[in-house]
């Protein structure tokens, strides 16, 4: 079986449109990049860094998640960043995702990135 991959013609077709469109300097993964990825009710999450190129599972309580996001923020994902907590907070409005938000802002985390 050397040799043979195990995706499918759809998801390595899905890889080479993702990298096309990848010079535009975003990732795009079937539509829109998500940054964050909710677990454990808003307690913990994934959260994507497309500046450093990784997804680092953190709590959203702590100061490693604060640091991950004004990173982005930093680097001009802040709107974006911020419309997900807004969506994540509609969605899921027993999980937190607005006080997690206002512990952001009252850090001073999308201070930078104007937003």
């Amino acid at each position: 079986m050397a040799g043979k991959s195990n995706t499918s013609k759809t998801a390595r077709a899905s890889v080479r449109a993702g990298q096309a469109s990848a010079s535009s300097g975003a990732l795009s993964v079937l539509g829109e990049f998500k940054y964050l990825i909710p677990l454990n009710h808003g307690k913990n999450a994934y959260v994507r860094n497309l500046v450093t190129g990784r997804t680092e599972r953190l709590r959203t309580d702590s100061e490693a998640f604060i640091e991950e996001i004004r990173t982005l923020a930093a680097a001009g994902h802040g709107p974006k960043i911020r419309a997900e907590f807004a969506a994540l907070a509609a969605a899921h409005p027993a999980d937190g995702w607005d006080l997690t938000e206002k512990r952001l802002v009252d850090a001073g985390v999308f201070d930078a990135s104007g937003s």
